[in-house]
């Protein structure tokens, strides 16, 4: 089992998780023709793409999922909520393979289970999701405004996460954003700052985790170092062993053995 990161960020975000033959992309929020030339980089093709599975309707999440699954016919999983946000995404003549998800219940993609999972943020139904290949587990969450329990009962124990560390506190506050757009950021429905990410972490088994991303930072509210530091403290570890999916060039291939 292995994963990548297309990017990142404000401006698009995918994921790629790969067992066995079965690739599956986690959201699509570039265009048809960049997230072709993204997953080259992993010396992939869109014909190797499995499925795509969505977590909410944003732009930079599911902004070019449906005209790539269209052109490509590649099928898709989102919730009902999602769906019913995202048409304004589908291109004018289409024949997509769309498939309706519940948000509490696991399913399988050819070798990868999908186990999607509710998170506060301000989208119609809004998930995040683990990946199972049996015997290890990749846990994703970005894109969340406050951590439930049911969220920390989904990402323990996982042998890789993908964290949101979207923005510095102290920066945000005395940043280029308007009143609105802070409050909106910060707040239960918006994004995680580093030391909420860190907390989340603190509270997790991790006694099987083998990588650790940062993920989703603010170009303009956070650095890559703030949000290194604030999860390596919990870990212990160096801050370099933490990733960071960067917006530009995500990151490379992580095994999960």
């Amino acid at each position: 089992m292995r994963f990548a990161s297309l990017g990142s960020g404000s401006a698009g975000n995918a994921l790629v998780v790969e067992v066995k033959q079965t690739r599956l992309m986690l959201d699509c929020g570039f265009s048809v023709k960049e997230t072709s030339s993204r997953l080259s980089r992993l010396n992939l093709s869109p014909a190797d793409i499995s499925g795509i599975v969505i977590t909410h309707e944003h732009d930079d999440h599911a902004g070019g999922a449906f005209k790539f699954a269209a052109k490509h016919n590649i099928p898709v999983w989102l919730t009902y909520g999602t769906l019913k946000m995202a048409t304004r995404y589908f291109p004018g003549e289409h024949d997509l393979r769309l498939n309706i998800i519940d948000s509490h219940t696991a399913f399988s993609i050819d070798e990868i289970e999908v186990r999607p999972y509710p998170v506060p943020h301000d989208a119609r139904e809004p998930v995040q999701y683990v990946f199972s290949n049996g015997s290890h587990t990749l846990g994703v969450l970005t894109d969340v405004g406050r951590i439930t329990p049911h969220i920390e009962e989904q990402l323990s124990g996982c042998h890789a996460l993908v964290l949101e560390c979207n923005h510095d506190a102290n920066m945000l506050q005395n940043g280029p954003y308007s009143w609105s757009l802070k409050k909106r950021v910060g707040g239960d429905l918006g994004h995680l700052e580093n030391a909420e990410s860190a907390n989340l972490l603190a509270r997790l088994d991790n006694s099987k985790l083998q990588h650790l991303l940062a993920a989703h930072l603010s170009a303009k509210n956070n650095t890559p170092l703030l949000a290194q530091s604030a999860l390596a403290n919990v870990l212990g570890c160096a801050v370099d062993w933490i990733g960071v999916a960067d917006q530009s060039k995500g990151f490379d291939w992580r095994a999960i053995v």
